[in-house]
């Protein structure tokens, strides 16, 4: 999985690079592909996890398979914190 970190439109201080991609990596991460009814529109996908340090982060990003580019990435919210425990309690 390779990152592209060029030309973030978010703050890479308050959310480092390091972070965001070990959620990627949580063995308990969600990834999910909103629905869209623009057929010409990118594919965009939602990942819910948590860093090393056990922060909840939600971000929102374009893959082709290989390279990750993300584009939003923010805390998550007690509602998508709540969606991230239930799923994974629903797999154990």
């Amino acid at each position: 999985m390779e990152f592209d970190w060029l030309d973030v439109n978010f703050d890479l201080k308050k959310y480092t690079p390091k972070e965001i991609e070990e959620s990627f990596e949580d063995p308990f991460s969600i990834r999910l592909l909103p629905d869209t009814d623009d057929e010409d529109a990118e594919s965009r996908y939602f990942c819910l996890g948590k860093s090393v340090a056990n922060r909840p982060l939600l971000s929102v990003f374009w893959t082709d398979g290989k390279n990750y580019r993300v584009i939003a990435c923010r805390e998550m919210t007690e509602d998508e914190l709540s969606f991230y425990d239930r799923k994974n309690a629903e797999l154990q």
